[in-house]
């Protein structure tokens, strides 16, 4: 994305009408199901959303602020937010998975982790084995077909994203300054921010919380209309970045701002087109700030559980697809590795070793709720995508195995055992 953060009025109208233009016909294509390739000229992006921003949040327009009251009062009244502005993102034109085959897991095992899930609330259950599908299981109606929330699945598929733009070179490397990117925070102490550091929860911005107050940043920089440029300005730094682990939204959110700023174009469109297209996962749609605006990057994507499992086995498979390679060599390697300021974290996923009981998302020494973990995962190097609600996407190398549970939130008794199905699979596979 071009870093200034003032354009000609007249040069505005006309990307906002390009924008939807554009828009309209990825909603068409998305409905009857083609567009997967375009041509050159459908290609075109138009201007990045952030660019069309106003000089500063607090010059933003006067209506934003209404509608952010709406969207606060919605969420205090619902506790549960409906997604009011949708963009397409496109996945690939045919996408599919191999039918099951019955020869990969016993009955028994398939039968013990299809009733845990359906026990917990789930949508979908899916478990994918060296190129076979091991189990396939929607529950409540929902199908293959069903765009599913992300809630924080999002977050490792925006560590593949940034993964994708240095493979591009639009981005340098791991250890380059956000800065060059929001060009805003030179000068001022969020200017040592790093690329690691946003996706290891170390960028020292202030920790995730919950406040039914319209002007805690917490609600400001979810539901703005002007979250992106509300998060570069006005969201506190409380420690100096790469110094402690602190998990929150709004890093989540900055991948957006940096893959728009450092790519030139759409987060939506870098996402459907380097990665899900080449995939070949099912596409959907994620929620927007506003219209023409800016993608959230850290949650509110809608897509097929498929997807996610795609996502899975590109890891799986070190980061390439039939052999070429989409990510970085040693990217993947990196996205498991561990912080120093929490074993837990890597870059965008979980670790799942060393052994702790009880795990959660605000880090080792939080008093916040954490999940059961009854027994250590029977595979040293399972790594997982983890969001709320117990949306979860293990990962598992030295076996090939990727296993998937999407739903509702599991009840609270009995509560939800994060090592239950992948250890009942593990155990399977290994008599």
């Amino acid at each position: 994305m071009i870093p200034a953060s003032v354009i000609p009025l007249s040069l505005k109208k006309l990307q906002k009408d390009k924008y939807l233009r554009r828009f309209r016909f990825l909603v068409l294509s998305l409905i009857l199901g083609v567009g997967a390739c375009a041509s050159s000229a459908d290609k075109e992006i138009s201007q990045p959303a952030e660019t069309q921003m106003s000089a500063s949040w607090q010059d933003r327009p006067a209506d934003s602020e209404v509608l952010y009251q709406k969207r606060f009062a919605a969420l205090a009244a619902r506790e549960r937010l409906e997604y009011d502005v949708m963009a397409p993102v496109l996945g690939a034109a045919q996408p599919n998975l191999p039918d099951v085959s019955a020869d990969v897991l016993p009955p028994s095992a398939v039968e013990k982790i299809v009733g845990y899930a359906a026990a917990n609330n789930s949508s979908a259950l899916l478990v994918w084995h060296d190129g076979k599908l091991a189990a396939e299981q929607y529950f409540d109606g929902n199908s293959a077909a069903t765009p599913m929330v992300s809630k924080s699945l999002s977050k490792p598929l925006s560590a593949i994203a940034i993964g994708r733009a240095i493979a591009l070179g639009d981005i340098k490397n791991l250890n380059q300054k956000l800065s060059d990117f929001i060009v805003e925070w030179k000068g001022t102490p969020k200017e040592s921010m790093t690329v690691r550091h946003m996706l290891s929860m170390t960028s020292g911005l202030l920790e995730q919380s919950f406040a039914m107050d319209p002007d805690s940043p917490f609600p400001r920089a979810y539901l703005d209309p002007y979250h992106g440029q509300y998060i570069i300005d006005e969201y506190p730094l409380t420690d100096t970045p790469g110094t402690k682990y602190s998990y929150n939204n709004a890093t989540g959110d900055l991948v957006a701002i940096v893959i728009e700023r450092a790519t030139g174009r759409q987060y939506e469109e870098f996402i459907g087109t380097e990665i899900l297209q080449k995939i070949g996962a099912p596409g959907g749609t994620i929620w927007l700030n506003r219209d023409g605006g800016l993608a959230h990057s850290g949650c509110c994507m809608l897509l097929p559980a498929e997807s996610w499992l795609k996502l899975g086995i590109l890891l799986v498979n070190d980061g390439k697809i039939d052999g070429a390679p989409l990510l970085p060599e040693g990217y993947v390697d990196q996205m498991r590795t561990a912080s120093a300021t929490n074993p837990y974290y890597g870059l965008g996923v979980w670790i799942g070793s060393p052994y702790e009981e009880r795990r959660g998302f605000m880090g080792p020494a939080s008093q916040a709720p954490k999940v059961l973990h009854s027994a250590a995962y029977l595979a040293d190097d399972l790594f997982l995508f983890d969001g709320n609600g117990n949306q979860v996407t293990y990962i598992i190398p030295s076996k090939k195995l990727v296993i998937l549970r999407m739903g509702d939130s599991p009840p609270k008794e009995p509560e939800w055992d994060n090592s239950f199905i992948p250890n009942i699979i593990l155990e399977a596979l290994d008599n």
